[in-house]
């Protein structure tokens, strides 16, 4: 009799989180004028789009790689936890049901429509935007496309064992369901009250939840690009493959 493992985390989200816990260790080693360059150079920062590129770290460059690189820094280990648990119990169920290359590429585009909408609404701020924060709020709007649908079928368990069996809503019964919309106004809800200061982040400063809401958007409007059918999807439990964000 195989015994069933006590917690069964896809190999994809699995090799994401190692690179987020590597990226910080390596970080947190260096001495504090490279730390401080380093997170300027990777993190998402509006003004680098407003003729301040050529003076921030990473020049040019960056314009176009801090768009993916701001998602692999945290600020502190309490930010880093707190995006990794919601990594494990989202991506977990997402990567499970699209296969480790969509889940990368749905994620990453996420992180990435995340900090579009910071920039659209913070056009010259020269804070600087880190952490995987906007690529985990997709993956959240992401499951809204399907978990009800787990919940009224009695499949619930399915979301642990074989979430690509459970159909997903399409985006215009999603925009009908009155708990989708729910869900969504709390969680919009939830990141606006950051504007009067809720939701500090250890000592780092106040989220980004522009970046969340954009995140989350993106998740709960784009999933079906990035779903797969049952039929092309693993029919046992085996972890698929593994793909580093």
């Amino acid at each position: 009799m195989t015994k069933e493992p006590m917690f069964n985390v896809p190999a994809a989200v699995l090799g994401v989180l190692a690179v987020l816990i590597a990226v910080y260790a390596a970080m947190s080693m260096l001495q504090p004028d490279d730390y401080t360059w380093w997170v300027l150079a990777l993190a998402f920062i509006p003004a680098r789009y407003s003729g301040l590129a050529g003076e921030l770290p990473g020049g040019g460059t960056a314009e176009v790689t801090s768009f993916v690189t701001h998602m692999l820094v945290h600020a502190d280990l309490v930010h880093l936890a707190f995006n990794g648990l919601w990594l494990l119990a989202f991506g977990s169920v997402l990567a499970a049901r699209m296969g480790g290359v969509r889940f990368i590429a749905f994620s990453i585009s996420g992180g990435i429509a995340g900090a579009l909408l910071f920039l659209l609404l913070n056009p010259n701020l020269a804070a600087p935007v880190i952490g995987a924060s906007g690529a985990v709020s997709a993956m959240m709007g992401g499951v809204m496309r399907f978990i009800f649908n787990a919940m009224d079928r009695g499949e619930g368990y399915l979301l642990r064992h074989r979430p690509a069996a459970i159909p997903a809503l399409s985006l215009a019964e999603a925009l009908r369901d009155r708990r989708i919309i729910l869900a969504s106004i709390v969680f919009v809800a939830i990141n606006l009250l950051a504007i009067v200061g809720f939701g500090k982040m250890g000592e780092a400063g106040a989220i980004a939840w522009e970046a969340h809401i954009g995140g989350y958007l993106f998740g709960l409007f784009a999933f079906g690009a990035f779903d797969r059918s049952e039929e092309s999807a693993p029919q046992n439990d085996e972890r698929p493959e593994a793909d580093l964000d």
